[in-house]
């Protein structure tokens, strides 16, 4: 990634990233300056136009249930019974989003920049981590 300069990207539908340092304790989410997204296409959107200004994202960090559709009792039941309900959603998770950021680095010749994970959905956190190991 040489000659490219770097931000960071939140996604998250509803909080902010002190709000994740309050659970996570994470000093990254209080000490790094965020740009904040609150969708799928919004992350997508970002990522395109701050490349087009040779801008990458160093750090990224995933909420998965970006919508209330997301929000089922399922997500205690494990990936696979997660995956099930899933496929009659109709927003995008943030699994979708890194499938995207990987799908990008891929096109383009990207090392993954650093990837957090702060979902509070147990089955979302590995579909975002089964994601990135795409990579």
């Amino acid at each position: 990634m040489s000659g490219l300069a770097s931000y960071n990207l939140f996604l998250d539908d509803v909080r902010s990233p002190f709000d994740c340092y309050v659970y996570k304790k994470d000093e990254r989410y209080v000490k790094c300056e965020w740009v904040i997204v609150r969708s799928h296409d919004e992350f997508v959107e970002k990522i395109d136009s701050m490349w087009d200004q040779k801008l990458f994202p160093s750090l990224v960090s995933f909420d998965h249930d970006l919508a209330g559709e997301h929000y089922i009792s399922a997500m205690y039941d494990g990936v696979e019974e997660y995956n099930r309900v899933a496929k009659s959603f109709t927003i995008p998770t943030g699994r979708r989003s890194a499938e995207y950021l990987v799908n990008f680095c891929k096109t383009n010749l990207l090392v993954l920049p650093d990837c957090m994970i702060h979902t509070m959905n147990p089955a979302g956190e590995q579909r975002i981590k089964i994601a990135l190991n795409m990579y």
